[in-house]
């Protein structure tokens, strides 16, 4: 059974002192928990102090962005050779914030995800369509396009290495959920174009994140379907009650599961 991952994306939130008193919450709150991988993103800012307080935890660290290179005359990026210094195990790449906001291309997600393979970080590299899109009935075109343009030259030994989240859109901070039915069709679908390219084996063991309002009453819903397997969660990962809720959903699901 492929191990449920909860990510939380803190996006451009808490001061050290905030992430502190934060981190501290949900460290109390799941020091239990083994059943599912727990993961936080905090700002740059925040990630060395983070680090710190998760040594010896049940929490992983990751870090919501980087650049592909290892260093050089970049003003303001980070490298992943910086990310894994500090700590990181995981990075958020391409999440739609990125691609929309700052015209992140496929072409360079797949630069950095790249880069993060090469230096033993798990990418969760984020797909998913607008809402327009998918009123269109072009949301499996679309994502096809964005799975294609971004894990060109990967291979089977790169991908096993490699998280996806979906994260329709339409649904990130708007209060909407896709439905369960909704999210396992395009799990689905991203898992069969993981098929497509890289053989069997590998997609029946990649993961397969849900991105969008995720909240601790919808959890257990998305993780018992088939193919989700876990969730990337943005605004209810700022608090630390909603967000230990939200895991311990989770770990439910997966009791309920086996």
């Amino acid at each position: 059974m492929r191990k449920i991952i909860i990510a939380g994306n803190w996006k451009m939130y808490k001061t050290i002192p905030e992430a502190i008193n934060t981190v501290n919450s949900v460290k109390a709150g799941l020091h239990k928990v083994s059943d599912v991988e727990i993961v936080v993103c905090p700002p740059f800012t925040a990630i060395h102090t983070v680090a710190g307080l998760l040594e010896d935890s049940v929490v992983d660290l990751g870090a919501q962005d980087m650049h592909y290179e290892t260093e050089g005359a970049f003003t303001g990026e980070v490298s992943p050779l910086m990310l894994k210094d500090i700590g990181c195990r995981y990075v958020i790449l391409g999440h739609s914030e990125r691609r929309a906001h700052f015209k992140e291309s496929n072409d360079l997600v797949n630069k950095k995800a790249k880069g993060a393979v090469k230096f033993n970080l798990i990418p969760i590299v984020c797909v998913g369509e607008t809402l327009a899109e998918r009123e269109s009935g072009r949301q499996l075109d679309v994502v096809r396009a964005q799975f294609a343009g971004t894990f060109k030259g990967f291979t089977a030994e790169d991908m096993e290495k490699v998280v996806i989240a979906y994260e329709p859109v339409w649904a990130i901070g708007t209060g909407k959920t896709a439905t369960p039915d909704q999210a396992q069709e395009m799990h689905a679908f991203v898992r069969s174009l993981v098929q497509e390219m890289f053989g069997e084996e590998t997609a029946s063991g990649l993961r397969i994140l849900y991105g969008g309002s995720v909240k601790p009453d919808n959890t257990a819903e998305l993780i018992n379907q088939l193919d989700v397997d876990g969730a990337l969660v943005g605004g209810a990962s700022l608090k630390a009650e909603s967000f230990v809720q939200i895991v311990n959903a989770a770990v439910q699901a997966v009791v309920s599961k086996e």
